[in-house]
Order: structure tokens, then C-alpha cells, then sequence
């Protein structure tokens, strides 16, 4: 078993975590390098519904490694909520199941308070933010002014660093937005406590891959969002802060020179975006309140209604070149069985010229989507298995779509349940 990364094709949302859950029975190691509690994966299994954030979506696999790589935003605080509400429902987390990268910067409680004032001082030109202090984090961590994992040994050392990263943070918080001053007491309670509970998980993961590569052992690398939210190549300033890309996960999991041997694009079988920013193939009105019903179309994390439309081919097939995906995983097929006939954005339509490469994100508001339709199929197809089993309609949805990405759909989802898909491998 080779090396394998599950990415995002679209703006997020598209049903990652499903698919990671699904697939890390095959994986020894499930790594998530990049990004931080800003988003969710939804994972369903026989545990339970889940929203994860920041854990790995391999944690239900007994026997399986999880790592929070270096690339990733850890947010002590959030991280331990999230386990213990996991550990709730049954799941066992322990050092030997979760390790967390020593080089991963910390996300402290004041990237949050700018993320929040920062979102406030730019009112009508918000750029739609989780408010989980993920664009402030990457920037400080780029100007490496940020704490890393590994300090929380040395606590003499860790408050000596910590008073010269708040004096330089107050004068932001004070100057630019008039808040109240950050206070070191406040800061090493915080870190005391959730750096003291999360201290036995943190080690050298890159020891940690290396070892296990030596032995033979195969990784399953985990993205949060899609391509196109990608900070160099999505839909810029409309993205996350760091590259939910495949070519980054060696880079963000610790080990830089690991091969991967397949990426598995995740796309949903119609479109969906939280957050602001361009979406040439929304929908509107009545038409999408019903799909965005029909697919509980609300953000994982933040519980805001998703904007929805149909499958966007020229951004689909960007996001494949993006992620050099290898084979696709298209997702959510059940939710449109209702429809007589499904939309599909085919071209887009930028200065009266149809075109079908996807532009320059300035251009975006200028292009409007070029509608078709093929015939659905009306029928309940969630306990379908077997892909000669699906109606006609379905299959040749599905053959239209991987034609126009030029990218083999190998599974097919066709309900939120582990085992609801169809391999057509």
C-alpha cells in the first residue's frame, strides 16, 4: 500500500472526513498537515455523528497513528475540547493513538480576539472568517512571532518567549483596534492548562514518520478545505491562510521528502461554499433552500446555512489540475434523487465570451455561470452498492462529470454512512 492524500477540490465542505474515516482501515499513520479548527470534517461511524476540527479523522481506528503535523494551527484549547467530547461517545485517544507534531505553532487566544476585531473593522468587506484567529496565526507564524509545541517543556523559557511575543501583540491590540492589553498571568494559566494536559501527546513526529517509513508503514495525509481556498491558488483574499494542496502535505506533516502515490479528490456531486467570496454558480430563492435542506448544507463548525448551486465543471477541473488528483471521490449523489432534471454549470460566461478555464479570481465577479441539464432519476438510490445497480440516469451523470474533469470517479457516496458508497474500481 502506497502513500495516499484526501484533498478538497472545491471550496470545502465536500466530504473529506467520510471519505478519510472510510479509507484509514487500509493506512497505518493518518496525518492532518495543514490548517486549524476552522473548519469541520463530518464523520458518521458506529460511534456516532461527529464534527471534527482539528483531530485527525482516522481517531476510530484502533491501531491506527494520528499526527498533527508542523503545517497545522494547533489551538491547545479547542484541541482538548474537541477530545474530550470525542472521548465522550466512547472513542479512545491515548499518546500511542494521537501525536502531535513538537514543531506545530501554537494558536493562542489572541489570534482569535484580532481574527474577531479585524473581521468587525472591515464590516461590509468582511472576508467571511471563522473567527478562529487563522489568518492572524499564519501571519505571525510567517513573521515568526508564534510559540511552538515543543516550548511547553521549558516553562522558564516558554514565559520569557511569551512576555516578548505580548509586548509586541499589545501594541496591535491597544493601537491599531483600541482593545485591552494582553496580560502574561492570563496567557501561562492558559497555556499551563491546556499545554499541561496536551504535553504527553507532543513529541518529535518527524522521528515518528521516519521510523514508520523504515518500517513499511503507509500514510494517509488529511487536507481541511478544498483548492480553491488554497492562499496561492484559490480564490484570493477569499481563502484560508495556508495550502490545503496535496504538494504541501509532506512539507506540513513533518517529513518533507515523503512520496505520494495517490490523491484522492474529493468532490460533492453539486456545489457548495460557506464564507464570502466569488461563486459564479450559486443558486438562489426557493430552488436552493431545497437542496441546501435536502443536503443539511451548514457549516460543520460554524452552523451557517452553505451557499449551494450545481456542480461547477470549470472549477471542478481546476481543482483536479490543482491537486493533481489522481482518482476522484464524488460525494452526496443521494441528495439530488429528488430531481426530475439536475443543472450542471458547464462554461462560464465572462465579457459576452464563453469560456472554460478557470480565471484570475479579480475576474470571477464578472463571469456568470453557463446552465445546462441532464435527466435525473427519481429514486431512492442510498442503499444501492453496486455501480450497475444504479439507474441508468445516475451512471450517466456520473460519466458526464468524469469526462468533463478528465478524472476517474472511483467512489461514488450515495449516503453519509461508512459503508454507503460504491467502488468502481
Amino acid at each position: 500500500m502506497g502513500n495516499c492524500a484526501i484533498v478538497g477540490i472545491n471550496w470545502g465542505d465536500e466530504g473529506k472526513g467520510r471519505m478519510v474515516d472510510l479509507l484509514t482501515e487500509k493506512y497505518d499513520v493518518v496525518i492532518r498537515y495543514q490548517g486549524g479548527g476552522n473548519a469541520g470534517h463530518t464523520v458518521i461511524n458506529e460511534y456516532g455523528k461527529f464534527a471534527l476540527h482539528l483531530l485527525p479523522s482516522g481517531i476510530f481506528r484502533r491501531g491506527v497513528v494520528n499526527i498533527l503535523g508542523n503545517g497545522v494551527a494547533l489551538d491547545l484549547e479547542n484541541l482538548w475540547t474537541e477530545m474530550e467530547q470525542v472521548r465522550s461517545q466512547g472513542v479512545e485517544i491515548t499518546p500511542e493513538s494521537l501525536r502531535i507534531s513538537d514543531r506545530a505553532s501554537l494558536l493562542l487566544p489572541w489570534h482569535r480576539q484580532l481574527d474577531g476585531l479585524e473581521e468587525a473593522r472591515l464590516k461590509d468587506r468582511a472576508y467571511g472568517s471563522t473567527k478562529q484567529g487563522i489568518a492572524p496565526f499564519y501571519s505571525d507564524k510567517y513573521q515568526k512571532k508564534t510559540l511552538l509545541a515543543g516550548e511547553l517543556f521549558d516553562r522558564e523559557a516558554l514565559k520569557a518567549h511569551a512576555a516578548q511575543l505580548l509586548e509586541w501583540k499589545n501594541l496591535t491590540l491597544t493601537g491599531v483596534y483600541g482593545a485591552e492589553p494582553a496580560k502574561l498571568e492570563d496567557l501561562m494559566a492558559w497555556l499551563d492548562d491546556f499545554g499541561g494536559k496536551l504535553k504527553p501527546f507532543i513529541c518529535n513526529t518527524t522521528k515518528v514518520l521516519r521510523d514508520a517509513r523504515a518500517a513499511g508503514k503507509s500514510f494517509l495525509f488529511e487536507a481541511q478545505l478544498g483548492a480553491l481556498r488554497d492562499l496561492d491558488f484559490g480564490i484570493v483574499p477569499y481563502t484560508t491562510s495556508s495550502n490545503p494542496i496535496a504538494s504541501y502535505a509532506p512539507v506540513g506533516s513533518g517529513l518533507p521528502g515523503v512520496a505520494i502515490d495517490e490523491v484522492i479528490g474529493v468532490v460533492k456531486a453539486y456545489s457548495t461554499c460557506v464564507g464570502e467570496g466569488p461563486f459564479v454558480c450559486e443558486m438562489f430563492g426557493e430552488e436552493a433552500e431545497r437542496l441546501r435542506k435536502a443536503g443539511a448544507e451548514y457549516g460543520a463548525k460554524t452552523g451557517r446555512p452553505r451557499r449551494v448551486g450545481p456542480i461547477d465543471l470549470v472549477a471542478t477541473r481546476y481543482g483536479v489540475e490543482m491537486q493533481a488528483a489522481t482518482v476522484i471521490a464524488l460525494t452526496k449523489l443521494d441528495v439530488l434523487s429528488d430531481l426530475a432534471e439536475i443543472p450542471v454549470c458547464a462554461r462560464y460566461e465572462l465579457d459576452g465570451k464563453e469560456i472554460d478555464e478557470f480565471p484570475f479570481p479579480t475576474l470571477l465577479d464578472r463571469c456568470r455561470p453557463v446552465l445546462t441539464s441532464v435527466p435525473g432519476w427519481q429514486q431512492d438510490i442510498s442503499a444501492v452498492r453496486r455501480w450497475e445497480d444504479l439507474p441508468e440516469n445516475a451512471r450517466s451523470y456520473v460519466a458526464m462529470i468524469e469526462k468533463a474533469i478528465g478524472c476517474p470517479i472511483t467512489y461514488v457516496s450515495v449516503g453519509p454512512e461508512r459503508d454507503a458508497y460504491i467502488y468502481r474500481g
